[in-house]
C-alpha cells in the first residue's frame, strides 16, 4: 500500500529532515513513528500526503507515485488521505457534522460545495462516522463547543468519512490529558481496524505507541534506527531512538560516503516519560 525509498529532505535554510527513509507498509497495518523532536516524523508524513516535496526519494501510495504528481493530481489523491492534526484543524464556528462534511469536499467538485450544500449520502457519511467515534449526540454543536477529546473525534471521523486508503496523525494526543489520550487513540486503532485502512501515527507516548500499533518505527537525525514490533522495543532500542546512537549514523554516513557530522549530545532518558 505504502512505499518510502531513500526520502531525503533537506531545507532551504540547510536544515536536513530527513537523511534516508526507506519504509514499506501494507494494508491494515498501524504504525506508530516515535523519536524526539526534530527527528523528522512530521516531514516524513507531509511528504507521504505531498505537502513536503522532498529533496530525493520516492512516495508510492497504492501504486501511485505521490512525489511526481502535480498540483492537481495531488488534489485528487488527497481525497483519499485522510489527514488528523495535532491541533484538530477543525473551523470552530460551524458545527461537529458540517465539519466532517469538509472530508467529503474532495468527491464533489460542483459549485455547490463551494456554499457547503451536501448531498443526502455525503450527511448520512457524516452522520455514521461520527457514530463510530461516540459523537452523535455533538452533531450539531459548534466545534468551539466541544472538550479537546471530542475536536479531536471530530477530525478522525472527518478522515474516515473519506474512505481513505491511509490515515496520517501527526501528534493526535499531544494537547490532551492521559486520559482522553487513551480514548482518542482507542477510538483511532478501532476504526482503522475495522476499516482495514493503513494507519501512520506520529507520537510521543511511547506507552500509547506500544499499546495500540502493530509496529513501531523509532526515527532518531532523520535516519530509522528501529523498525519492529512492540515487543522488541527494549532499553537499548529506546537509547538508539531518544539518546541517539552514535555508531550507527556513522556507518549510515559512511554508505552515503560522507564525512561524519557532528553530534548532538546524550537526552535524559525523562524524554520517553
Amino acid at each position: 500500500m505504502l512505499e518510502v525509498s531513500d526520502l531525503r529532505v533537506v531545507y532551504a535554510n540547510g536544515t536536513e529532515a530527513l537523511k534516508s527513509i526507506s519504509v514499506k507498509a501494507g494494508r491494515g497495518e498501524i504504525i506508530a513513528v516515535i523519536g524526539r523532536s526534530g527527528a523528522g516524523k512530521s516531514t516524513l508524513l507531509r511528504c507521504v500526503n505531498g505537502l513536503q516535496k522532498p529533496t530525493n526519494g520516492r512516495v508510492v501510495l497504492d501504486g501511485d507515485e505521490i512525489t511526481a504528481m502535480s498540483k492537481r493530481q495531488l488534489r485528487d489523491a488527497r481525497r483519499h488521505i485522510g489527514f488528523v492534526w495535532q491541533e484538530f484543524n477543525l473551523v470552530e464556528r460551524l458545527p461537529a457534522m458540517t465539519n466532517v462534511l469538509t472530508g467529503r469536499l474532495g468527491y464533489d467538485k460542483s459549485i455547490r460545495s463551494a456554499f457547503f450544500l451536501f448531498s443526502k449520502e455525503d450527511k448520512e457519511i457524516a452522520l455514521r462516522s461520527l457514530d463510530r467515534v461516540n459523537l452523535m449526540h455533538r452533531a450539531r454543536f459548534r466545534s468551539d463547543r466541544l472538550s479537546g477529546g471530542e475536536k479531536q473525534r471530530v477530525s478522525i471521523a472527518r478522515a474516515i468519512s473519506q474512505a481513505p486508503k491511509i490515515i496520517l496523525a501527526d501528534e493526535p494526543v499531544a494537547s490532551l490529558d492521559p486520559e482522553l489520550s487513551v480514548q482518542v487513540m482507542s477510538d483511532l486503532a478501532r476504526v482503522a481496524r475495522e476499516d482495514g485502512v493503513l494507519t501512520v501515527i506520529n507520537i510521543h507516548q511511547v506507552e500509547l505507541a506500544k499499546e495500540f500499533a502493530d509496529r513501531l518505527i523509532g526515527i532518531a537525525q532523520g535516519v530509522v534506527v528501529y523498525d519492529g514490533t512492540p515487543a522488541g522495543l527494549t532499553d537499548d532500542v529506546l537509547d538508539r531512538i531518544y539518546r541517539f546512537d552514535k555508531d550507527a549514523v556513522t556507518m549510515h554516513e559512511k554508505h552515503l560516503n560522507i564525512e561524519p557530522s557532528a553530534k548532538p549530545a546524550p537526552v535524559p532518558r525523562t524524554i520517553i516519560t
